[in-house]
């Protein structure tokens, strides 16, 4: 039987996760409510109004029913059903003035805690509030990202205050491997079909990196040839690197003898003990090679940040139970912060930073557990197998309400938008 949650929690959580999203797009207006047309970004005004409508189409429209209700705003359908309206169509569509698209979305959270309020004992409910409220989450990073490509202003400059440093080693962590159970639990309340079920895997000894590959490691790469050496690359890696005629990562630039990063509007030199951030795949891949390591299969990654060998069982968190604050991890902040801060975040393994900072590329397609069932929400997950390759853990755009150990995010191996980078294995 589901176990209900305090209605007044989900009612926070939806207010919270509505704020985030107005602070990310408050300040968009005019041409910069489309901008230009991209595979990687959405239309900012086109996404404000998705938001809304997946809202109201799960909690107020019963979306998962064979006749689901009208929506409030007529057309709506025809508008922001991402599974239906083509993505290049998105900047030509008839969408409504932006004040009309907010206050749509206003009208649809305030019906939504009504709802609620209403219906404190309604399960189902429940769950299609927690849908969207994660849903609006990751949205909420996509605007980060679209702010990132597009070159818009950081939109949290006054939280970019660096996290001190707590002196971690830039060294191996030996874990031993053996059974493991991949994935979540049943009992571990509201988690995305791909997650389920855990199932059992066996993992070899292997050695896993303390902290992710900062800016430091990264450029001895590049400076090393790494975009120019070609029995670094993959077939594919290669392909990608001359098609986008890449020579460093994606943000960087050289001036004289040192290098920039371009962070929203600005550039700012890099800060050698950050993580290396925007790189893809194929370029961890390369560094990889070049460093004679190897990226953590996802299960590993997992094994590392959740298995507590001292109680024999897994964690929520790299940490424990607790729900994140600070001092665990780097979430919901300005900006990357240095690989051997927030040391309270550690994992049994002593492992850093698992989760917050940057996501982390792994060497594992994104494919189903054994048992797959697809949730409600049809696609969420499925359409993207076998395409996708996975990342773990969280960014410092991520919100807190969303991160756990057995999260999986997943992108193509060519994305370089996202904050993304990496840690590394020893090599087998």
């Amino acid at each position: 039987m589901p176990v209900l949650i305090d209605p007044a929690y989900l009612e926070k959580a939806l207010l919270d996760a509505r704020a985030r999203s107005l602070r990310l797009t408050a300040d968009l207006e005019g041409d910069r409510l489309l901008g230009p047309q991209l595979a990687i970004v959405n239309p900012p005004q086109w996404e404000i109004g998705h938001v809304a409508w997946f809202q109201e189409w799960w909690c107020l429209r019963d979306g998962a029913s064979a006749a689901p209700a009208d929506s409030m705003l007529p057309g709506a359908d025809r508008l922001y059903d991402s599974a239906k309206v083509a993505h290049d169509t998105r900047w030509r569509l008839p969408l409504p003035a932006i004040g009309k698209t907010r206050d749509y979305g206003a009208e649809v959270l305030d019906r939504v805690i009504r709802r609620l309020q209403r219906e404190p004992d309604n399960a189902g409910l429940q769950y299609f509030v927690q849908l969207a409220i994660f849903h609006e989450d990751m949205h909420a990073e996509a605007f980060h990202y679209t702010r990132q490509t597009l070159g818009y202003p950081d939109p949290f400059p006054a939280q970019a205050t660096p996290a001190a440093s707590s002196g971690a080693r830039h060294d191996d962590v030996e874990l031993p491997g053996g059974a493991f159970r991949l994935g979540a639990e049943p009992d571990s309340g509201f988690v995305f079909d791909n997650e389920k079920w855990a199932n059992p895997v066996r993992l070899a000894p292997f050695r896993i990196a303390r902290v992710a590959v900062t800016h430091a490691d990264f450029l001895a790469f590049v400076e090393a040839g790494g975009y120019r050496r070609r029995e670094w690359w993959s077939e594919a890696g290669w392909a990608w690197r001359a098609a986008a005629g890449a020579d460093a990562p994606r943000y960087w630039t050289r001036d004289g003898n040192r290098w920039l990063q371009l962070r929203f509007d600005k550039v700012a030199p890099l800060v050698a003990e950050h993580p290396v951030v925007h790189v893809n795949w194929h370029e961890a891949q390369a560094y990889c090679r070049y460093a004679n390591r190897r990226l953590p299969a996802e299960a590993e990654w997992e094994y590392a940040a959740a298995w507590n060998a001292s109680q024999g069982r897994k964690r929520r968190y790299p940490w424990g139970e607790a729900v994140p604050t600070p001092g665990h991890a780097n979430l919901e902040s300005g900006g990357p912060v240095a690989v051997d801060a927030h040391g309270d975040g550690d994992s049994a393994a002593g492992c850093r930073q698992l989760i917050g900072n940057v996501w982390e590329w792994t060497e594992s397609s994104f494919d189903p557990y054994p048992g797959f069932e697809i949730d409600p929400y049809r696609e969420y997950s499925q359409p993207w197998f076998g395409t996708h390759t996975v990342l773990r853990g969280a960014s410092f755009a991520t919100t807190r309400r969303l991160v756990r150990n057995t999260f999986r995010n997943f992108y193509t191996p060519d994305r370089n938008d996202i904050f993304a980078g990496f840690r590394t294995c020893a090599a087998r």
